[in-house]
């Protein structure tokens, strides 16, 4: 007999997981789980130990400190030109995880259909399933992985209430064009649709710039903007992030938020305050490297005979397995560490159909957010191995 829930039956563990436990036992290359291997600025971490050793240790307010949420008022502000009230419009969340949990907890009833762009991050099915809330997946499909304006109109029905953006895109790597996001805006007002976009990769972009749905004409007061600190700012283990938009749609996420984490670290919040306001250079020196890592890594995944697509942002790389004769992607990267000594991680678990020849069956996702000596070992161990099915 399961004991089990019902709304967490068929959701299995997140790949993330497992395959980070394969490359310990294995003794493989991680170049699956995106986690950079370099922390953010240190200014960043002392005023984190200031805060711990002069008394921020007990709970923070709920909504997150008021010094945080005026830094994040700037920074869309500064970046953006978005005006928030920081005690109405924004909240802070134990990361962009809880961000997306929080607003589909919050915002979404039982059979309302949301339309998710495919491949998707794999949290947004399980927190869907736990929601009651209905999948309608938009598939971007390589080599280019845009979106086809036909398929998303024809994935909204009369039940569809929102639409899930995520651009910059994990794990593809595609940054939404302002002709795509209008297309999006359009079809929201139109069937009046609230737009809930998750943009931690907001900053890490290589040459085309991320132009936030929230900005476009009508989109504000239908829009939920989720991001964090961890990816910009290369502190993924804080879980530091924020919710903003309209009163109604941030209360929506802070009812949710108040009976999950109630609030997140009290130190690390005037410390990710003080990235915003006074490191606001760090995410784009950050970018400029990463593109750098990426060129290395894409380069060498190509010379092992992969065919590797080059992201426009984030820190992932996505390359097809289908020429080296595999059947699907899970199956070679289950071989790889014994092959190569290498982890990846398999990216049909991201699609509804994972037997879709059409889909992203063969696609498998390496991240670049490594130190050049940590990639250049992956790429050679890669390239001296027999990757062919």
């Amino acid at each position: 007999m399961t004991r089990l829930a019902t709304r967490l039956q068929g959701i299995a563990p997140t790949i993330f997981t497992e395959m980070s436990a394969l490359a310990v036992r294995t003794g493989s290359v991680n170049l699956g789980q995106g986690f950079p291997d370099e922390d953010g600025p240190p200014e960043v971490i002392a005023e984190a130990v200031r805060a711990l050793e002069h008394g921020a240790n007990q709970y923070a307010p709920g909504p997150g400190v008021p010094a945080l949420r005026q830094a994040i008022a700037r920074h869309q502000q500064r970046h953006y030109g978005l005006e928030l009230d920081p005690d109405r419009e924004v909240v802070v969340t134990t990361g962009c995880t809880e961000g997306v949990a929080a607003a589909l907890l919050g915002l979404v009833d039982p059979g309302d259909e949301v339309v998710v762009l495919e491949p998707y991050y794999d949290s947004y099915v399980a927190m869907l399933q736990m929601a009651g809330g209905v999948r309608r997946p938009v598939t971007l499909r390589a080599p280019d992985f845009r979106l086809d304006v036909d398929e998303l109109r024809a994935a909204v029905t009369p039940r569809t209430r929102f639409v899930l953006l995520n651009s910059p895109h994990n794990p593809t790597g595609s940054v939404l064009s302002r002709e795509e996001l209008q297309a999006v805006a359009d079809l929201a007002v139109e069937r009046d649709l609230v737009v809930i976009t998750d943009e931690v990769y907001e900053h890490l972009t290589f040459g085309d710039d991320h132009v936030p749905i929230a900005t476009l004409p009508g989109m504000y007061e239908r829009t939920l903007s989720l991001s964090s600190a961890g990816k910009s700012y290369s502190f993924t283990g804080w879980k530091v992030g924020w919710a903003t938009g309209p009163a109604d749609l941030v209360g929506a996420v802070l009812a949710a938020k108040q009976w999950m984490t109630f609030t997140s670290g009290s130190p690390l919040q005037p410390a990710v305050a003080l990235a915003l306001d006074e490191e606001p250079d760090f995410p784009r020196a950050l970018a400029k490297d990463l593109q750098e890592r990426r060129d290395l890594l894409v380069d060498g995944l190509r010379a092992a005979g992969l065919t590797a697509y080059v992201p426009q942002g984030t820190y992932f790389a996505t390359a097809s397995v289908h020429e080296l004769g595999w059947p699907d992607g899970m199956a070679f990267c289950l071989a790889l560490p014994e092959r190569a000594g290498v982890v990846a991680i398999p990216e049909q678990v991201f699609y509804d159909d994972q037997t879709d020849p059409a889909g992203g069956r063969d696609l498998v996702r390496f991240a670049f957010c490594k130190t050049r000596e940590v990639i250049a070992d992956g790429v050679a161990r890669l390239t001296a191995a027999d990757l062919h099915a």
